[in-house]
């Protein structure tokens, strides 16, 4: 199955920023998007803000799923939100946060401009079909 619109494949890019070494999750979604037929590129571990922001920048997706487990979602989300505004992608990338993520800082990433946050126990099948609902149209 190939997950479209109007004939483009939904670009996706799955980033894990900072030190946080645990990518299982990453994989897995990345392996999901794959599967439901959206295009994926996964940036790898210890990645820098900035470094996330360029390769959604130069692969001009539609997605940016950014994983996060290390506690830093709170500085480091809000620079790629930035880094996004900077290069005028921010309104163009559905941006998505995975992790876990404590309910009081939820509202604070959500204002930054982050779409959705998927916690831990969140359906694979709930994360695509919110990509293929929300992934902005070009």
């Amino acid at each position: 199955m190939v997950s479209t619109q109007e004939g483009r494949s939904i670009r996706c890019l799955v980033s894990k920023v900072g030190l946080d070494g645990h990518d299982r999750g990453a994989h897995v979604i990345a392996r999901a998007f794959r599967d439901a037929g959206f295009e994926v590129i996964y940036s790898g571990l210890h990645k820098a803000p900035e470094e996330i922001v360029q390769a959604a920048v130069q692969e001009d997706v539609d997605v940016l799923g950014i994983s996060i487990l290390s506690g830093a979602h709170d500085t480091l989300v809000p620079k790629i939100m930035d880094g996004l505004a900077e290069y005028d992608a921010k309104d163009d990338t559905l941006v998505l946060v995975g992790g876990v993520i404590p309910d009081e800082d939820r509202q604070e990433l959500r204002d930054a401009g982050v779409a959705a946050i998927f916690g831990p126990g969140t359906s694979i099948e709930e994360t695509i079909e919110f990509v293929r609902e929300n992934a902005p149209e070009r």
